[in-house]
Formats: structure tokens, C-alpha cells, sequence
């Protein structure tokens, strides 16, 4: 486990840790949000043929010191839902609040203030980190871009600080990314992240490059991290193994759409979405015996295409209970009967998993 410090403005004193509960007041909060990107043909003379609904009507919250895993199949919106958390695309509609704010009603001054308390965490250590500036460079950009963040004259020893929080030499501050192996990348973008101090971290992706035994350390390394600095978390990620790991709380998204959110045990022990529980039977199981004793469901067919969604339930050309209701009626992510959390499917029904 990596040493810990303390650092200069983003001391474990300065933090107050939040307890990692759904009940706590919420930080973040999703209300209804859409964004769609415009589909055109033409060079000169662009003629829009329709939207490629990338998000489509998205609601969640996400509590002080909480982390919330967002997991589902490539193509289903998770990372241009980050990018609007981000404030980095616009949502074609809907909201989000930051501490009870609307960051997209937000002057332009405050909006840049507001950055500093939600930083991103991205996928690829190899591409995310600029091959031409030196490590303490890249660290301390954040201090560059919000002058007041750190006191003149300590942006540098604030760096060094940060990289030993995160488990990395201090003396390393002069090496480029090249000299890094692919986790100790990642821990230089979890350093960046921490710099200015914030309240919310997006992971998007951020060991699924990386090997299992790296992604163990990261993972340790993001827990201590929310447990010292008080972090809530957006953790986004393929492997479902993982997210349980880390998460408090998931979301299951389906092409734009959340289908099934609970604790981890209500997602991984009782699905009640058909979408949850074939994601379910495809992780593996490292005992041979409970394996084969394991029913596997195939989704037959393809994603539908953003642009084209099936109408009423989106997930209905791959369902195996879906029936003529569910052409025509969009089911709505409410709790359903004996179920204990929200899934968005008529025929919502607990099944055990092994």
C-alpha cells in the first residue's frame, strides 16, 4: 500500500470524510438529462438526418463520500454522460446540480470555480498524459490554470507531495511519462485529479488498461484516497467484478438509459432486469464445479443503433420475456413489486445468482 502524507492544501485536516452512505446529502444530482448529437449529411450544404441519442433522459444522485459504479456494454452513453458531468459537452436538455446548482446556468467565472471540485480521472494512462511535459509538469498544470489554488512559490513542493500521497517518488518530478509503467501512469492522473482539491472524482475507465494485479493497486489507492479526503466517486467500468468492489451503489445503463440501480448486493445477488442479470452470467467464475452449474444467458442479436432506438423498451429486441406492452410502453425505473430497488422493465423479476 502506498505511504501516506500529508499535503499542503490537500491535507487529510483539511478534508472532513464523508461516510460513504446513499443517505447522506447529495453532492450531484442528474435530473432528466438528454444529449444528442446531430447527424448531417453533406460537405458544403449539411442537411441533419436525425440524433444520435447518446444519453436520453438520465436521473441519479450521488451522496457526500459515496461512491456510485456505472457499468454497461461500449456504446451506451456512460462516457458522454461523464463529459456532461464535466461540463465538457452540454446536455441537449435536463440538469445538473453541483451542491444545488445548475452548472449549466452557472456565469462563466463561477462555472471555472466549479471545476476545481470535480476533477476526471481518464482511461488510458499511455494517452492521457502529455508525452512532452515532465511529470511535475503535468501535476501542477492545475495551479497554472487557477492561479490561487496554491500558495506562490509551492506549486512545486505541492507536486512532490502529491506523488508521494499517491505512492510515487517525489524525487521523479523531472521524468517524463515514458519512464512510467502503465499503473504508475495512472497514479500521476489520479495525482493531477487531487490537486485542486475536490469533492468529486469521475473515473472513467481508469484500470481497465491496466493488469490485474496493477488494477488491484489502484483500486486500494482510490479507497484510501475517499476514506482520507472525504472523495465521492463516479466510477464507470466494464469489468463488474470491479465495480462491486469499489461501489456503494450501481447503475446499469442500456443504450442511453439507466435500466437497474441498488446496492451491490440487490445488483449482483437479486437482478431483476433481464439486461443486469445477462451481464451477470457472462463474469466467470474461478471454480470449475459452480461454473457449469451456472446458466448462462447469450443475448442474441446486436446493440440497436443510437440513432434508430427500438421503441417503448429499448432493450426489448434482445429480452426473452418481452411481449407486445413492451413495444409500446417505455417502462419507467420505478421499485417493483418485492424487489427493494428500481428497474425499468415490466416483468421486472428477482433471480438469483450464483
Amino acid at each position: 500500500m502506498p505511504r501516506r502524507c500529508s499535503v499542503t492544501d490537500v491535507s487529510k485536516s483539511d478534508a472532513v470524510p464523508a461516510p460513504r452512505s446513499a443517505a447522506a446529502a447529495p453532492i450531484l444530482e442528474v435530473r432528466d438529462l438528454v444529449k444528442h448529437f446531430p447527424v448531417t449529411q453533406g460537405i458544403v450544404f449539411k442537411t441533419k438526418t436525425g440524433d444520435v441519442r447518446a444519453v436520453d433522459g438520465v436521473n441519479f444522485s450521488l451522496a457526500r463520500g459515496e461512491t456510485m459504479g456505472l457499468v454497461g456494454e461500449s456504446g451506451c452513453g456512460k462516457s458522454t454522460l461523464a463529459k456532461v458531468l464535466m461540463a465538457m459537452e452540454r446536455p441537449t436538455s435536463g440538469q445538473v446540480l453541483f451542491d444545488g446548482q445548475d452548472i449549466f446556468r452557472l456565469p462563466k467565472a463561477e462555472l471555472r470555480r466549479m471545476r476545481r471540485r470535480i476533477q476526471m480521472v481518464l482511461q488510458d494512462p499511455y494517452t492521457s498524459l502529455n508525452p512532452r511535459m515532465t511529470v511535475g509538469d503535468i501535476i501542477g498544470e492545475p495551479y497554472s490554470i487557477h492561479k490561487d489554488a496554491a500558495p506562490k512559490g509551492s506549486a512545486r513542493r505541492q507536486v512532490q507531495e502529491l506523488l508521494e500521497v499517491v505512492g510515487l517518488d517525489p524525487d521523479h518530478v523531472n521524468r517524463y511519462p515514458h519512464q512510467f509503467s502503465g499503473g504508475q501512469r495512472q497514479r500521476i492522473g489520479i495525482a493531477r485529479a487531487l490537486a485542486l482539491r475536490p469533492e468529486v472524482i469521475i473515473c472513467d475507465e481508469p484500470v481497465s488498461a491496466l493488469d490485474v494485479s496493477v488494477q488491484a493497486q489502484v483500486m486500494n489507492l482510490l479507497e484510501e484516497l475517499q476514506d482520507d479526503f472525504g472523495l465521492s466517486y463516479i466510477f464507470i467500468a466494464h469489468d463488474l467484478s470491479v465495480v462491486r468492489h469499489i461501489s456503494d451503489r450501481v447503475a446499469v445503463m442500456y443504450l442511453g438509459k439507466i435500466v437497474e440501480t441498488g446496492n451491490d448486493t440487490q445488483i449482483y445477488d437479486h437482478p431483476t432486469h433481464p439486461y443486469t442479470q445477462a451481464l451477470l452470467s457472462s463474469i466467470p467464475v474461478p471454480n470449475p464445479v459452480l461454473q457449469k452449474q451456472r446458466e448462462q444467458i447469450v443475448l442474441e442479436g446486436d446493440v440497436p443503433s443510437p440513432t434508430n432506438p427500438p421503441s417503448g423498451c429499448r432493450f426489448r429486441t434482445r429480452c426473452w420475456k418481452a411481449e407486445d406492452r413492451c413495444a409500446v410502453e417505455v417502462p419507467e425505473l420505478v421499485v417493483r413489486d418485492g424487489s427493494g430497488h428500481p428497474s425499468a422493465c415490466h416483468f421486472a423479476e428477482e433471480r438469483t445468482m450464483l
